[in-house]
């Protein structure tokens, strides 16, 4: 039996969301499908539960840098019940999820799920939908890892589910990921490393605040070595022995556990797509600028499984969503605004950019000024003991308009949602130098950086 749709939405997570309720609002019969629990990456294996984990690290982290002023004894943490914190909050979103689109008049369908035509789905080899449209919007997943070894790594998702922290752990990868978990890790009392292939970590900031995010992160634990080509990795006992190389030359390490942080692809791999006609590449699916897929105009995609201009991020994917949802409502019309979009990381402190690396703005001959400052002595970090801050904000010396913001310190992911606003309304750095801010405050501080 075959079930007809307006709207067959493959994947439950964020950009699915928007998209499903926003063309079931409008009158649509819209069916979502997903072989996992509803949510996505960002409620469930991501953004979201990491965030609570962190929330822990960085109260031990801050009753640390106030020892000797004020605040007394030793924390720790509690890592079963830090991961009880974490699951008061997961356990509950694929119900609410779903019984949020079930009260929105969606069709819940799970199970795997494969094109067998260029409208038709077929769900578990049994249940087949057939939709007038069809977005995509299943996400990502960690890439495949091809050295001897390789399937003795365990991923994001299963170390978001740890039921205690070995006292080894080794990240593969100089990314978020392995630098977000390797901070909670190492505030948890692990020993931890970061293996970076290239010579620098987290390639899409600013260098000179990697470089002072390494240095802190070392204080606390977080060693990071780069350079490095993995080989193997092998059983060693109840551990793991991992085999690179460093400049030519063979090197060892011992881990009781060891995580892939080395990088994520779209999901599409087992939708099918050829019988639908679909193409797409290493970035996802292909689609053009209203998000329609260039080779089906039935089958629009979103998010992480599509392959736009858009940073794969959270946010990103809602905007996609939205924007497929309106075009396929209303017809080619409407396209994702991409400037200003920040992206944080979010270790201890935290990192966040938005726009351009200094280095981009010079290659498109901008007139660039840098507002350079070391921030670690302001009010607003002497006020939490923090000794490691600085952002660097370009600003086109001709027009007075922000190219970029980079910053580095507590609380800074508030301030980086100022500049990509500027960005996106086109204000001068005059304009937010003449906002008058609530103080004390971080947020008081933006005019001081510009």
């Amino acid at each position: 039996m075959t079930r007809s749709f307006d709207l067959v939405v493959l994947g439950v997570g964020m950009a699915a969301v928007s998209a499903a309720n926003k063309c079931a609002a409008a009158g649509w019969s819209v069916a979502v499908v997903d072989e996992l629990p509803y949510g996505g990456t960002c409620a469930l294996r991501g953004c979201d539960p990491k965030k609570m984990l962190r929330r822990g690290a960085e109260i031990l982290d801050a009753a640390r840098l106030m020892r000797g002023k004020g605040v007394a004894g030793d924390l720790k943490i509690d890592w079963p019940d830090l991961m009880a914190f974490k699951r008061s909050f997961t356990d509950k979103m694929p119900d609410k999820i779903e019984s949020g689109l079930d009260r929105n008049g969606v069709s819940t369908f799970h199970g795997p799920a494969r094109f067998v035509s260029e409208n038709t789905i077929e769900i578990g080899g049994e249940t087949r939908l057939q939709g007038r449209h069809v977005l995509i919007a299943t996400g990502a997943e960690p890439r495949s890892l091809e050295f001897p070894g390789a399937e003795h790594l365990i991923d994001s998702t299963r170390f978001l589910e740890l039921a205690s922290l070995p006292r080894r752990i080794l990240f593969v990868g100089g990314g978020y990921i392995s630098f977000e978990f390797a901070h909670i890790a190492a505030r948890a009392g692990s020993a931890v490393r970061i293996l970076q292939r290239g010579e620098r970590p987290l390639k899409r900031f600013d260098p000179d605040l990697v470089d002072r995010l390494v240095a802190r992160g070392g204080e606390a634990g977080v060693a990071v070595t780069t350079g490095i080509d993995l080989n193997s990795v092998e059983r060693s006992g109840a551990g793991y022995t991992v085999h690179v190389e460093r400049v030519g030359q063979p090197a060892i390490f011992a881990a009781d556990l060891v995580v892939h942080g080395a990088g994520r692809v779209p999901a599409i791999d087992r939708l099918a797509l050829e019988a639908a006609g679909v193409t797409a590449g290493k970035g996802g699916v292909r689609v053009d600028r209203h998000l329609k897929s260039v080779s089906n105009p039935a089958v629009f995609a979103a998010g992480d499984a599509a392959d736009t201009n858009g940073p794969p991020l959270t946010p990103v994917a809602v905007a996609e969503g939205k924007v497929a949802a309106s075009n396929m409502l209303k017809g080619d019309h409407a396209t994702v605004d991409y400037r200003g979009v920040p992206s944080v990381v979010f270790t201890i402190p935290e990192l966040a950019r938005v726009g351009m690396t200094e280095s981009e703005a010079r290659e498109q001959g901008r007139n660039v000024r840098v507002a350079f400052n070391d921030t670690s002595g302001w009010y607003s970090n002497l006020r939490v003991g923090e000794t490691c801050a600085a952002t660097k904000i370009l600003i086109d010396a001709d027009s007075d308009e922000i190219l970029g913001a980079h910053l580095l310190g507590p609380d800074y992911a508030e301030i980086v949602n100022f500049c990509g606003l500027a960005m996106r309304l086109g204000l001068k750095t005059r304009d937010l130098k003449s906002m008058i801010a609530a103080y004390p405050s971080v947020g008081s501080d933006l005019g001081s950086m510009l």
